[in-house]
């Protein structure tokens, strides 16, 4: 497993370097100058050259390609041109109300959608069935606007038990949290109870029921282990994206997370901002691949490292 590890890491590096390049690109010939973007439309043309000079962008190509790959390679991506900030404190800084939200967001909609997916597998066919997909589907034609919209009235204006905006503590990120887990649980259900019903049919299933097994200890323990695998890999997936943030959340609710960070980068045209959480997400998508390879294996034993 240590070799299989060491050329796994090994592999990430071509990988980040096509990243770096794409970036670099998109950035410096697609992006256009961003001198002119952050001078205004009155400025002169010593006052845009002064600001290039000041970002560095008036040096040839290889030199700012060697630069950004000097950043990336020591996680220090300079200054953000809209606040003055180090970008890698100000990602540290916005992380937190993210993850405080996201976190636990992921481990209650991956419980709930397993416990709910093996109980519906169990009933299958029956109108209880039918009646939790109906729900289902009509859950997903909802807008997480409206989601909301209605959760703040209720919750927050009528009943009072929530703060509507800001951070401050736990009591800030309840909402929030039950807001994406209404979201989120529909699909979630869906795609996890596909997964169970594939191996429902399945040749030892079968042999489980002859041998005397109670339906319920087939559910939870031979058909919920060979699920494990699309599940984890569906969650696993989706774990990078804790690090940008939950963008209408945050914005709705005025979480000071990264999410929230990454739209006014945008609207700033803050493109050290925008490159370090890129770069930071491509990372940990690779990390997150290496872990979810590895858990392969604890989950299921007959699955070879190659």
């Amino acid at each position: 497993m240590f070799a299989y590890i060491i050329r796994r890491l090994w592999q990430m590096l071509p990988t980040m370097l096509g990243v770096v390049l794409l970036l670099f690109v998109l950035f410096n010939w697609v992006g256009g100058d961003p001198a002119y973007l952050l001078a205004g439309k009155m400025a002169d043309a010593d006052s845009i050259a002064n600001i290039r000079r000041q970002l560095g962008v008036d040096q040839p190509y290889y030199v700012q390609l060697w630069i950004f790959i000097r950043q990336v390679a020591t996680f220090d991506f300079g200054l953000s041109w809209a606040t003055g900030e180090p970008v890698s404190e100000l990602v540290v800084t916005r992380l937190g109300p993210s993850l405080a939200v996201l976190a636990p967001l992921t481990v209650l909609e991956t419980g709930i959608g397993i416990a709910l997916a093996l109980m519906v597998a169990f009933v299958r066919g029956s109108l209880t069935e039918r009646a939790v997909m109906l729900a289902c589907t009509m859950g997903m034609s909802i807008s997480i606007l409206v989601y909301i919209i209605v959760f703040q009235y209720w919750l927050a204006y009528r009943l009072g038990w929530f703060p509507v905006q800001g951070w401050g503590g736990w009591r800030y990120a309840v909402l929030p949290i039950l807001i994406g887990l209404a979201v989120s649980l529909a699909p979630t259900l869906r795609l996890f109870r596909s997964f169970v019903l594939d191996e429902v049919g399945q040749d030892y299933v079968r042999t489980a029921r002859a041998k005397g097994l109670s339906e319920r200890r087939v559910m939870w323990v031979h058909v919920l282990r060979n699920a494990a695998i699309p599940i984890l890999t569906h969650v696993m997936s989706n774990l990078p994206a804790l690090l940008i943030g939950a963008f209408l959340l945050e914005r709705f609710f005025g979480i000071p997370g990264i999410g929230r960070e990454v739209i006014l980068a945008v609207e700033r045209s803050d493109f050290p901002v925008i490159k370090a959480v890129t770069v930071y997400v491509a990372v940990a998508t690779m990390v997150f691949n290496l872990l979810t390879d590895l858990l392969y294996q604890a989950v299921d034993p007959r699955v070879k490292l190659a």
